[in-house]
């Protein structure tokens, strides 16, 4: 029979927390500061991202890590930067799409090759893409919009951050599937182009949700659908592109990466560090604020997966004769 003096503390002991399982103790990172590199301005949704990451990251390997930011090249720089660091895993990089999917396909001049020189650790976050427009532009929905710029061949244009830029990537492949003619105006930044969007001398645009979320809350941005497999809580009202009717899916994406001449045991150190990371109740929520689903999982399923998406933005880019070159 349990005593009362027992049961209070089986009581006590499960309102305590879990204590955190250790990670595995076949690899040390070499001493000092880890750096985790965002390849973009501070302030984005990469850099909101990292910096939420690197936080749990610090608790879990006992480690400072200090975010730096390296811009430039569309994120090619500042992978660029880690991948030559010295390979003792104290330099990670929270990259994109475009840096090791998208720019080697599409003719970018490249500093390194994704497949000999990067280390895939960890597949980090999912970011949709948000389809929008402005108030001026009297369209309400996906249908509305195309049958728009059916009727206005060539005088819709939309913007990007940048020629071959996951938003430039979406617009291609929205007009593709909707067989609608309509014109890229690509900018340097998301900033510059949301800001000629609200103005109207662009007439619609994909973003990362967090680029336009301010805007849309504001009035000043209508949103028309996600380029995503499901709807966001943040816009519950906001239909997917599929089921508006032209089924595009365009998450752009950010990856923990480091050297491929790290050693396998502190790579998968950083990779289990990444996941116990990416399952915290804290980190799930921040990036839920932000539109991000955080994902998680094993190297090898991340070397697959930017092995899949490299595929096939490389044909949206071939077929719409896209060139980073």
């Amino acid at each position: 029979m349990t005593t009362r003096r027992q049961l209070a503390g089986l009581i006590a002991a499960a309102a305590l927390p879990l204590a955190r399982p250790a990670l595995a103790q076949s690899a040390r990172i070499a001493e000092g500061p880890i750096r985790l590199v965002v390849p973009f301005p501070p302030g984005g949704p990469n850099d909101l991202v990292a910096r939420v990451l690197g936080q749990k990251l610090g608790a879990i390997l006992e480690r400072n890590v200090v975010v730096e930011n390296r811009s430039g090249a569309g994120g090619v720089i500042g992978t660029d930067n880690v991948v030559k660091a010295a390979p003792d895993g104290r330099s990670l990089c929270l990259t994109s799409a475009g840096a090791i999917a998208i720019s080697p396909v599409l003719g970018a001049p490249m500093p390194f090759d994704v497949a000999k020189d990067v280390a895939p650790i960890t597949l980090v976050a999912l970011m949709p893409e948000l389809l929008a427009v402005p108030p001026s532009l009297p369209v309400n929905s996906v249908a509305e919009l195309v049958d728009y710029a059916k009727k206005n061949p060539g005088k819709v244009n939309y913007g990007s951050s940048g020629i071959g830029s996951m938003p430039h990537l979406a617009g291609e492949a929205f007009r593709a599937a909707a067989g609608i003619d309509i014109t890229h105006v690509p900018y340097r930044g998301a900033a510059p182009a949301v800001t000629d969007l609200i103005a109207g001398q662009v007439q619609m645009m994909f973003a990362d949700m967090p680029a336009m979320m301010s805007q849309v809350q504001g009035n000043a941005l209508r949103p028309i659908a996600l380029a995503s497999g499901e709807r966001s809580p943040l816009l519950p009202q906001t239909p997917t592109m599929a089921e508006a009717g032209v089924p595009v899916v365009a998450d752009n994406w950010y990856g923990l990466v480091a050297s491929s001449k790290v050693p396998a045991p502190i790579q998968a150190l950083l990779q289990e560090a990444a996941a116990r990371a990416l399952r915290d109740p804290d980190l799930v929520k921040a990036y839920a604020e932000q539109g991000a689903r955080p994902v998680g999982g094993s190297q090898a399923e991340f070397r697959d997966f930017i092995v899949k998406e490299s595929a096939r933005w490389g044909e949206v880019g071939r077929r719409a004769n896209i060139r980073m070159d």
